[in-house]
């Protein structure tokens, strides 16, 4: 795999660190390419429970590499646009795994929108979350206009976007941008304690219940309880359900296996 992304694998955990320190971490297409391998290695492989996506050094990411986009062999920005950003977002929001966004510094432009694909996305308190965009003329991408109203409303997701202004971690979270701020001195700590409790969850419940959110976000009422009673079925026939059941009766903790 391309030096650009790291992958660790510690009790069911998979972290995936981006790794292009020296650049604030920001993609160019092999890095791209090399994020989309190590998200189907871990959707694809069964002990990994849940999935960290981090970034090494300073910054989280800085969104694009402006130095692809204006050297004189520059690919095209629509397959940057769909192939670095566009199938690394559907490859967070399909995995039927939760993914868990470990921000530990600066996330801006596609970087801030990666962040916000995640399931929960957990940030230093130092950290600020920038929809840059604006800045050189362009529209938020990799799910930006799509998620940022759903997440804080138009109004909100309209000023991030048009202003690009610094969101500081305390207010991502208050607004509900984000899952979680946590002082930078303990956030190590406590990114492993939320990934292990997820890992030594049912992960195969989960990814339903991520299922049935994606689906709810297009869907009317009628049409999602439908998906629900379907979804329910296939989780009432997993091995986890069979042990969660098992283990209420006989008043125990449950042990999941994920399937």
């Amino acid at each position: 795999m391309n030096q650009s992304i790291m992958v660790s694998h510690e009790q069911g955990v998979c972290t995936i660190a981006l790794n292009r320190p020296e650049v604030f971490n920001s993609f160019d297409q092999a890095m791209g390419k090399a994020f989309q391998e190590a998200l189907d290695a871990a959707a694809e492989n069964p002990s990994v429970r849940c999935v960290v996506v981090t970034g090494n050094g300073r910054a989280f990411c800085a969104g694009q590499d402006l130095k692809e986009v204006t050297a004189p062999d520059a690919p095209d920005f629509t397959d940057i646009v769909e192939n670095t950003y566009n199938e690394s977002i559907r490859r967070i929001r399909s995995m039927e795994k939760p993914v868990i966004g470990a921000i530990n510094g600066v996330a801006a432009g596609a970087g801030a929108n990666i962040a916000l694909a995640c399931d929960l996305t957990i940030a230093k308190a130092s950290v600020k979350f920038i929809q840059a965009f604006s800045k050189i003329g362009l529209i938020p991408d990799s799910g930006g206009t799509w998620m940022l109203p759903r997440l804080v409303g138009m109004q909100r997701a309209a000023a991030m976007a048009f202003f690009g202004e610094p969101v500081l971690a305390s207010e991502a979270e208050a607004i509900g941008l984000i899952y979680k701020s946590v002082n930078d001195e303990v956030f190590d700590e406590e990114v492993a304690s939320i990934a292990l409790r997820l890992a030594s969850l049912p992960t195969y419940g989960i990814g339903l219940t991520k299922k049935a959110f994606n689906l709810g976000l297009e869907s009317d009422l009628s049409t999602h309880l439908t998906t629900e009673r379907d979804l329910q079925m296939r989780a009432s026939k997993s091995d986890d359900y069979a042990e969660g059941v098992a283990a209420f009766l006989e008043k125990r903790k449950p042990t999941f296996q994920g399937k």
